[in-house]
């Protein structure tokens, strides 16, 4: 599959999705697509589909945006320094989209002690009763 370009992105992603994945923008707390979203599933890159988190390591953190302990693929996130802002933070991106998702703080929950602060924007979400028509049985053994 042919990488997409900036055209194509704008045209398949919602102007928020584009302005947050993209541009690195973030959405406004508490009113987004997944920050009360308790459904049982994986949340998947907007960009390349992959899967990053599981509504298993999915928490309350009180921030208003989606946070999770862990990711469910260490190796599709990366970490990079981010100084905007007057203030230095971890943002997290995906590896094979590269999209912006969001900043992982060290102040999360056990086991791992870090909240994954995520835009909803940046996510796409597959319900655990989906999950083997889109691809993703591997993924099943987690919610039974």
């Amino acid at each position: 599959m042919a990488e997409e370009t900036e055209e194509d992105l704008k045209n398949r992603l919602t102007p928020m999705q584009y302005q947050v994945a993209c541009q690195c923008g973030t959405e406004p707390p508490f009113n987004n697509e997944f920050w009360d979203n308790k459904e049982p599933g994986i949340y998947l890159d907007v960009i390349s589909g992959k899967p990053l988190f599981s509504s298993k390591s999915k928490f309350d953190s009180g921030t208003g945006w989606p946070s999770f302990f862990e990711p469910i693929d260490d190796g599709e996130i990366v970490e990079v320094t981010d100084e905007s802002h007057g203030m230095r933070r971890v943002e997290v991106r995906s590896r094979t989209g590269d999209a912006h998702l969001g900043h992982v703080f060290p102040d999360g929950p056990k086991p791992t002690g870090l909240r994954y602060c995520i835009n909803s924007a940046s996510l796409k979400f597959i319900p655990a009763t989906e999950l083997k028509e889109n691809g993703l049985e591997k993924y099943l053994d987690e919610f039974d």
